[in-house]
């Protein structure tokens, strides 16, 4: 039984958490080849999937690299990772000779995507999205591929579905949407061409304290904002439990490649959620529209087969945020416009 703490009082205290790796993280990691490099390392997830890495590492006592591949728009970014024993290298993944450049090493972690202003700038986000994806998967045609993707390559499904699985056809909704099925794509076509071993991660959604739908909804209720029925369901994963999930996903890359969605077991109602803020915030919340017949819901079951289930209740995770909130911590700042049902992010 896990021990949790009762609140999460600093982001130091945050990062360990989110960072933490399992028994069966650590162990892998004592039978595994190679070094390690990851793609999009500044992201929301990057940072703490490296340190919870080398944390495995270090826990199954083994040496390995761990790179860190960024544009790096700020020295504070690399040094925080340098710190953590993170090997930085600052480059434009969109240019050809700098990923030819890269160390060419065994297990590749593709955090890289484009989603918030996609609608601004398409041509970016397709070159993002599903041109890079292209670019990696030759370069690093005899590595181990773990590729994030998205929930959002599936449609709109009922509550009573349980949610999308694996094997249902995507149908993707609007250009971001459609440009991430692309990235899947182009690791499928790459994977099968030179036989890489890939997995794709369709996550739907990772939370902590500082971003992610949890966190939209609390924010709202606590500033006495509207809170829209509409999207009315959804799934959330802990993100330390994600980073875990993805780590040991390594063992598990096939060709043609391997799809795995990763979230939470619950299908949570947006109206209860903010009930939920309203009460630890005493305050009551403003809802307005009505719940659609249809959402954005995944099905990890296959992927509970494989790894168990997430470690974290969700409980546990509303209450860590609705005191990170009423404390006054960072926000991240980056809203997930999970409210959104055209695909215009």
């Amino acid at each position: 039984m896990n021990k949790y703490p009762d609140v999460i009082n600093t982001e130091e205290q945050l990062e360990d958490l989110l960072s933490q790796p399992s028994a069966e993280a650590i162990e892998m990691f004592s039978r595994i080849d190679g070094d390690i490099i990851i793609l999009g390392i500044t992201g929301k997830i990057g940072p703490s999937l490296a340190l919870m890495a080398k944390r495995a590492c270090d826990g199954a006592g083994v040496s390995k690299k761990i790179y860190g591949v960024s544009m790096f728009r700020s020295d504070e970014q690399r040094k925080k990772l340098e710190g953590y024993g993170i090997e930085t290298i600052q480059g434009n993944l969109l240019d050809m000779n700098f990923i030819q450049s890269l160390p060419k090493v065994k297990n590749v972690f593709f955090l890289a995507g484009r989603k918030f202003g996609s609608v601004d700038n398409l041509s970016l986000t397709w070159a993002v999205n599903s041109y890079l994806p292209a670019l990696v998967v030759e370069h690093f045609k005899d590595s181990r591929i773990v590729a994030f993707s998205t929930g959002c390559v599936y449609p709109l499904v009922t509550v009573g579905s349980g949610g999308s699985l694996e094997t249902d056809m995507p149908w993707p909704t609007g250009e971001y949407s459609q440009s991430c099925l692309g990235r899947e794509r182009m690791f499928e076509y790459g994977s099968i061409q030179h036989n890489t071993p890939v997995a794709l991660i369709r996550l739907n959604y990772s939370v902590e304290t500082r971003y992610g739908v949890l966190v939209d909804i609390a924010t709202k209720v606590k500033n006495g904002q509207e809170v829209d029925l509409t999207m009315g369901y959804f799934n959330v994963i802990w993100q330390g439990d994600s980073n875990d999930v993805v780590l040991r996903s390594l063992e598990y890359c096939e060709s043609p490649a391997k799809i795995l969605n990763i979230t939470g077991p619950e299908i949570l109602s947006v109206r209860e959620v903010a009930q939920k803020f309203g009460k630890l915030f005493g305050v009551e919340p403003k809802l307005t529209g009505k719940e659609a017949d249809t959402a954005l819901l995944s099905n990890s079951g296959l992927a509970y087969s494989i790894f168990g289930r997430p470690r974290t209740p969700v409980d546990q995770v509303i209450k860590w945020i609705a005191y990170w909130i009423n404390n006054g911590q960072e926000l991240l700042g980056k809203p997930t416009h999970f409210e959104v049902r055209d695909g215009k992010y």
